[in-house]
């Protein structure tokens, strides 16, 4: 493996074009995680991006590294969605909320 396959920032921009990609500039998702006392947590947050292989959110609570994600769209519809991922960065904003990255995965949240 060479240095540009660990490396994001070396891929190129027509790369990243290519990639599977939605818009999801203020769509509102609820999110839903266990915290460290134990207790299941739940936000109203907007998502920002989405792409195939995860999400960027931006919330007004800060989520550890590593923890496990659901988020739901829509979810007053009976047919809404789940996503599962894990937090991959969570970094503070100027304006005090915090902008977090899941890595989505393919099995339920525990």
């Amino acid at each position: 493996m060479n240095e540009s396959e660990l490396d994001p920032s070396s891929v190129d921009d027509s790369e990243r074009r290519q990639a599977f990609r939605l818009d999801m500039e203020k769509e509102l998702v609820d999110i839903l995680w266990i915290n460290d006392q134990q207790k299941s947590v739940q936000r109203k947050i907007t998502c920002l991006d989405f792409s195939r292989g995860g999400l960027k959110l931006d919330c007004d609570h800060i989520i550890p590294l590593h923890t496990k994600v659901t988020v739901v769209f829509k979810v007053a519809n009976p047919n809404s969605q789940n996503l599962y991922g894990t937090v991959i960065r969570c970094i503070e904003q100027p304006n005090g909320y915090f902008e977090l990255a899941l890595r989505l995965e393919n099995q339920t949240a525990k």
